[in-house]
């Protein structure tokens, strides 16, 4: 498989962009193709030994940084975003990975992918990480103020994601609202649930966040900026009730003097603490945000996968990963088909 990776992406690049390329590489055995100034990236990947890795760099001597626009990103034709998605486009490449601004990495797949057929607006998709059961969201942040008939789309695109590559059959659909009655919500909102009623969706009505994390739906389909909001918090909630562990059990002396009272119990607890341990280890993998590399970008036309700019290696390492299972399971394809499905369904 041929990954294509901005090595100018995140908010510290390139050394996070090329330590978890080369992760991958050397993982996966895939060809990974590191994308941005050449004397730079060849620079920092020489830090690394890359030895038998399939690493090789293509030039783009331009650079988006998150305060480009549109009007940029139309502009730097050459920038490290276009010259990689432009390998996809040829077919040079297999998918496209950056944790570089989310619209220029959005307009650029507009640009030189161009929209699958009959898709209004893209959408960003994850999985949502404080779920007890996998569930599909949308839209993360790349169309932050949809009309009704785009969400309809966002849905239909995220069920087939879920069961074409996570094998849900007929996946339940929520829309994200303050209460379940159809009522509740936006204009926008009320509106879109009457869309999603009148569907051939598996339509379950109005889900709250509460009821999201238990299972009620398989995809969540609410707009971007929303979507941000939700998946932003979720992290923060998770970096913070960390950090509030830490600061009780271990900054405050009298808890350092409890923990080290029990220090004789724990040790005779060890055998018990180590069958424990993969489940902790569990709980805080699931909660780290690395471990989901980032968004896939579902309507345009290729395979493309952005991440937070604030990505470490790890992170990096894990979009990879996401570009490859999405490749695998024919991600585009299945869309396609589906969206084509749909349409000869429909009465003329």
């Amino acid at each position: 498989m041929r990954i294509v990776v901005d090595a100018f992406g995140s908010d510290a690049c390139p050394g996070p962009d090329v330590a978890g390329a080369v992760m991958a590489a050397r993982e996966w055995d895939d060809e990974i193709i590191l994308v941005g100034p050449e004397e730079r990236v060849r620079a920092e990947l020489a830090k690394h030994d890359v030895t038998g890795l399939k690493v090789r760099v293509v030039h783009a001597p331009d650079v988006l940084t998150m305060a480009d626009h549109s009007d940029a990103v139309r502009d730097k034709v050459d920038s490290s975003i276009r010259v990689g998605l432009r390998l996809v486009k040829n077919g040079e490449a297999d998918a496209f990975v950056s944790a570089g601004n989310t619209i220029a990495c959005l307009s650029g797949a507009i640009f030189e992918l161009r929209r699958i057929r009959g898709i209004r607006r893209p959408a960003l998709c994850t999985l949502y990480p404080a779920a007890f059961a996998p569930l599909v969201f949308l839209d993360m942040g790349a169309t932050a103020d949809p009309k009704p008939e785009y969400l309809l789309q966002f849905a239909e695109m995220g069920a087939l994601y879920a069961e074409k590559v996570l094998g849900i059959a007929h996946p339940r659909v929520g829309l994200l609202a303050n209460g379940e009655e159809e009522e509740k919500g936006t204009m926008v909102l009320r509106d879109t649930f009457k869309v999603f009623r009148e569907s051939t969706l598996n339509f379950v009505g109005n889900i709250e966040p509460k009821d999201a994390v238990k299972g009620h739906t398989d995809v969540l389909v609410t707009d971007g900026f929303t979507g941000n909001i939700m998946i932003k918090t979720t992290e923060a909630t998770a970096s913070f009730v960390a950090r509030l562990l830490k600061k009780h059990f271990w900054a405050n002396p009298w808890s350092k003097l409890g923990l080290l009272l029990m220090l004789p119990g724990l040790l005779l607890a060890l055998p018990g603490l180590l069958v424990l341990f993969p489940q902790f280890k569990s709980v805080v993998k699931r909660l780290d945000y690395a471990e989901y590399g980032g968004g896939l970008l579902l309507g345009v036309d290729g395979v493309v996968i952005v991440g937070h700019g604030r990505s470490n290696a790890k992170a990096i390492k894990n979009a990879v990963r996401q570009a490859r299972g999405a490749v695998r399971g024919n991600v585009i394809g299945a869309i396609k088909a589906g969206l084509d499905a749909k349409s000869h369904e429909e009465p003329a």
